[in-house]
C-alpha cells in the first residue's frame, strides 16, 4: 500500500483519513467517505485499484472530469481508461481489447453508460474487483427526476455481489448520508466523515447593494487570479463577464444556453490557462479539478448549504488562501422559494428543499462566526475561525436573552413539533384557527413578543438555529426542537446576541467583499528571493511541457512539488525522487528536464 503510494504518486505518507478506508476496501468491506474537497478522496480507491489484479469501475457524472482524471493517471503511469461518447471508434475498440486482456485497472464511466443492460452484461464477464461512485451525493439529490441512472446505481450490489463499493462525496449532511447508506449499501457500509472544514478559505456574506459594483470592488485587487462567479441566470452570467472584461480581467461564460462546443472550449481554457474567471450558472463546477482557483463569488443566494459548500469548495484546492463572497438579498429568497415550488419534486422533497433553504438563510444571518454555523450544519463543533467576515469585522448585535427565552418557551410549550412560522404566530399573538384548535391561544407565551413583527421573529429564530440553540428537523416536517445549549439559554446559563433583521443598511460597505487587500500565497512566504526566482523558472518549464502534452499545468507537477523542488535543489534523478509528489513514471518522463533548469541555476556566472 505504501509502496504504491510512493512509486506511483510520489508521496511518503497518507493524508489524515485515507489509510483506514483503504485497508477496509482491501479487506472487501464497503466504504462511504465524506471528505472535504482537496483532501485526497480519489486516492482512497486508486491505491487499491492499482494493487494486484482486477478492474475497478469508477462512476463519474461528467465527461470532462473523467477525461481529466484519466489523463492525470496516465501521466503517473497508471493503466486507466474512460468509455464515453467522446471516445473515437478506434480508441473504443482498443479500450475493450485492453479490458478483456485484463490490462486496464481503472475504467471511468458515467452512470448512464454503466447501467446500460448490454454494458452490464459485458462487465459481469470481467474481473471487476471494486466499484467507486464519485460525487455520491447525486444519488440522494438528483434521483429519478434528473438522472434516473443515479437511482439505478442502487442495483450495483445485485450485479456485482463480490465487489466492494466505495462512495465518495465532499458534501452530505446527516440526512443525505443516511439516504445514501440505505440506497446504495442497504446499510452494510463503513462510513468515514473526515470533517468539512476548509480553513484556508475565508467566508463572507454581504447585503446586495448593486451587485455589479460589488463584484467590481471584489476583483479590483485580484487581477491575474483564477476565480468563479456564480449567477442565478444565464443573462446575469453574460453581464458579469462583460463587467469583468471591461475592467481588464479575462472572463468567460458557461451556462446551458451555450452550444456544447463553446461550453467545452471555455471550460478547457479555464482549467488550463492561468488567471481566467468563469462566470457561470450552477451547470459549471462539479468535478472541475483546478487546484489554484483563488476565489468564488456568488452574486445570488445558492439553493442550500450543501450546494453552497460544493460551490465555494472549488476554491483553494491547493491549500493556499482563497476568498469566497456571497451577496444576499430578500429577493433571492423569493426566487429560491419559487424555484422549489416549480420543481414539483413531490411534497416530501419540496418540504426538505424549503427547510434546507431556511438553514442557508440562517447561515447568512449568523450573528457569530460563519464557519461555526457552517460546520454545525454538518454536525461538527468548532471554535471561532478568525477567517470570516463576522470574526474579522463583527456586526453590531443586540442582547437576545429575553427574545431567545421567549422562542424556546413557545417551542417547549407547543411540544417541540411546530415550525418557525407557527412559533412566530404564537409570539405575536396571531388569532388563527389552527392556534385556536390546539388551544395555544391560552398559553402564557401567546402574544408575549408583540414588540417585534413576524419577519424579525423569523430572523431571530434562524439565528438561534445558526447558533446551535434550536434544531430544525430537515428530514421530517421542519419542526423546531431545543438543543442542550438551548436548555442552558432557557435557564439563563448561556448568552445569546442577535443581529437586527438582515437588511440593506445592517452592514457597512467597508466589510463587503471579504477584504480588498491583496493576500500573498501563504505557502510561498517561506521561500527566499532566490527560491522564488527559481520557482518562477520551474513554472515556465512546467507550462511549456503542459502545452506540449495538451494537459493542464498542474497535471505535470503541482505547485507544492515545484516549491519543494526549489527548496531542495536536487542534483540528480535519485535526489529528484525524494521531492514531494514525484513518482517513478513522472521521474522518468520529466525529471531530466527539470534537472537542467536546476543545473543552469546553480552554474557560475
Amino acid at each position: 500500500m505504501h509502496q504504491t503510494l510512493k512509486n506511483i504518486f510520489g508521496y511518503d505518507e497518507f493524508r489524515p483519513g485515507q489509510e483506514r478506508p483503504i485497508r477496509d476496501l482491501l479487506a472487501g468491506e464497503n466504504v462511504f467517505c465524506v471528505m472535504p474537497t482537496g483532501a485526497g478522496k480519489s486516492l482512497i480507491f486508486q491505491i487499491p485499484a492499482l494493487m494486484g489484479d482486477g478492474l475497478t469501475i469508477v462512476v463519474s457524472p461528467l465527461i470532462a472530469l473523467m477525461n481529466d482524471q484519466v489523463s492525470a493517471l496516465k501521466l503517473l503511469g497508471a493503466p486507466a481508461e474512460t468509455l464515453n461518447s467522446n471516445v473515437s471508434p478506434a480508441d473504443n475498440e482498443r479500450i475493450w481489447h485492453s479490458l478483456r486482456r485484463g490490462e486496464t485497472r481503472l475504467l471511468y464511466m458515467s452512470p448512464e453508460r454503466l447501467m446500460n443492460a448490454s454494458t452490464l452484461d459485458v462487465m459481469r464477464s470481467l474481473n471487476v474487483k471494486m466499484i467507486a461512485v464519485d460525487e455520491a451525493h447525486c444519488i440522494s439529490q438528483w434521483g429519478p427526476s434528473f438522472r434516473p441512472e443515479y437511482e439505478m446505481l442502487c442495483q450495483l450490489k445485485t450485479h456485482f455481489p463480490d465487489a466492494p463499493i466505495i462512495a465518495l462525496t465532499a458534501s452530505a449532511d446527516a440526512v443525505t448520508r443516511k439516504d445514501i447508506a440505505a440506497k446504495l449499501f442497504g446499510g452494510d457500509v463503513k462510513i468515514y466523515v473526515s470533517g468539512f472544514d476548509r480553513p484556508n478559505i475565508s467566508l463572507a456574506v454581504s447585503p446586495k447593494q448593486g451587485w455589479q459594483n460589488q463584484l467590481a470592488a471584489f476583483v479590483k485587487t485580484r487581477k491575474g487570479d483564477s476565480g468563479i462567479v456564480y449567477c442565478l441566470s444565464r443573462k446575469k452570467c453574460e453581464v458579469a463577464a462583460q463587467v469583468l472584461n471591461s475592467l481588464g480581467h479575462d472572463a468567460l461564460v458557461y451556462h446551458a444556453g451555450l452550444d456544447k462546443y463553446t461550453r467545452d472550449k471555455n471550460q478547457k481554457r479555464f482549467v488550463r490557462d492561468p488567471g481566467v474567471i468563469m462566470c457561470a450558472t450552477i451547470a459549471f463546477g462539479m468535478g472541475i479539478d483546478k487546484p489554484d482557483v483563488r476565489f468564488v463569488f456568488h452574486t445570488d443566494l445558492p439553493s442550500s448549504m450543501e450546494n453552497y459548500y460544493q460551490e465555494f469548495g472549488r476554491a483553494g484546492r491547493d491549500g493556499d488562501r482563497a476568498d469566497c463572497e456571497m451577496l444576499f438579498g430578500m429577493g433571492d429568497i423569493r426566487m429560491r422559494r419559487q424555484f422549489i415550488e416549480e420543481d414539483r419534486a413531490g411534497a416530501a422533497q419540496t418540504r426538505r428543499a424549503h427547510k434546507r433553504l431556511d438553514r442557508l438563510i440562517a447561515y447568512c444571518e449568523a450573528p457569530s462566526c460563519r464557519r461555526r454555523s457552517l460546520l454545525a450544519y454538518f454536525g461538527e463543533d468548532s471554535k471561532p475561525c478568525n477567517n470570516c467576515d463576522v470574526c474579522l469585522d463583527p456586526v453590531e448585535l443586540k442582547d437576545g436573552l429575553r427574545e431567545g427565552q421567549m422562542v424556546l418557551s413557545a417551542i417547549l410549550r407547543t411540544g417541540q413539533r411546530f415550525g418557525p412560522a407557527y412559533i412566530c404566530d404564537i409570539l405575536v399573538g396571531a388569532n388563527t384557527k389552527r392556534i385556536r384548535d390546539f388551544g395555544h391561544d391560552k398559553l402564557p407565551t401567546w402574544g408575549v413578543g408583540k414588540q417585534h413583527k413576524k419577519p424579525s421573529w423569523h430572523s431571530i429564530i434562524r439565528q438561534m438555529v445558526a447558533s446551535g440553540f434550536v434544531k430544525l428537523d430537515i428530514a421530517e416536517f421542519g419542526g423546531l426542537s431545543m438543543t442542550e445549549q438551548g436548555k442552558k439559554l432557557l435557564r439563563g446559563l448561556a448568552d445569546f446576541s442577535y443581529r437586527p433583521q438582515f437588511t440593506k443598511d445592517t452592514r457597512s460597505a467597508k466589510s463587503s467583499a471579504s477584504s480588498n487587500t491583496p493576500k500573498p500565497k501563504q505557502a510561498e512566504q517561506n521561500l527566499s528571493e532566490t527560491d522564488l526566482e527559481l520557482l518562477a523558472r520551474l513554472k515556465e518549464v512546467r507550462s511549456s511541457l503542459a502545452q506540449k502534452q495538451n494537459v493542464p499545468a498542474f497535471m505535470i507537477f503541482h505547485d507544492k512539488t515545484l516549491r519543494d523542488m526549489a527548496r531542495k535543489r536536487p542534483q540528480n534523478l535519485s535526489d529528484m525522487a525524494e521531492v514531494h509528489g514525484i513518482g517513478k513514471a513522472k521521474l522518468q518522463r520529466f525529471g531530466s528536464t527539470f534537472l537542467q533548469v536546476l543545473e543552469a541555476r546553480e552554474a557560475p556566472d
